[in-house]
């Protein structure tokens, strides 16, 4: 069976297959509220894919506590799970973060905020934005 391109699935195809508040972060790049997505504070391990297509995006051994209200990853799953666009909504220039295989908004990523990690970078995702495959991950 061959998997769909979602790149050039409509609006109509993406509203059928997600929740209202999934469509809304996904593809209308809104946030979740801080502290309310599921997987802010989880330590299973195993690997995030996107909730949209399914696609393997981070894996557990990456996620760290930043203490800001979202999952915190320090580096993608491949360099090209992902796509990295400037954003310049809401009065400031950002990094945001898309899935390379779908084009669904996943969050933002930051650099050079001090945490103790190896990239420096904090990818900043919407528990909406993911789903979690628990399965022991190879470090």
């Amino acid at each position: 069976m061959t998997q769909p391109n979602f790149l050039n699935w409509t609006e109509d195809q993406w509203r059928a297959k997600l929740s209202d508040e999934e469509y809304a972060v996904l593809r209308q790049a809104a946030t979740e509220r801080p502290g309310t997505g599921e997987y802010v504070d989880t330590e299973t391990e195993g690997i995030y894919r996107c909730r949209a297509c399914g696609a393997e995006l981070f894996r557990s051994t990456e996620k760290f506590d930043a203490h800001c209200g979202w999952p915190s990853f320090f580096s993608p799953l491949a360099g090209n799970s992902i796509i990295e666009r400037e954003d310049r909504s809401l009065g400031m220039v950002r990094t945001e973060v898309l899935c390379a295989n779908c084009g669904s908004h996943l969050g933002h990523v930051f650099a050079g905020e001090g945490f103790d990690t190896p990239t420096d970078l904090r990818y900043c995702i919407n528990s909406v934005s993911l789903t979690l495959d628990e399965k022991p991950v190879e470090r």
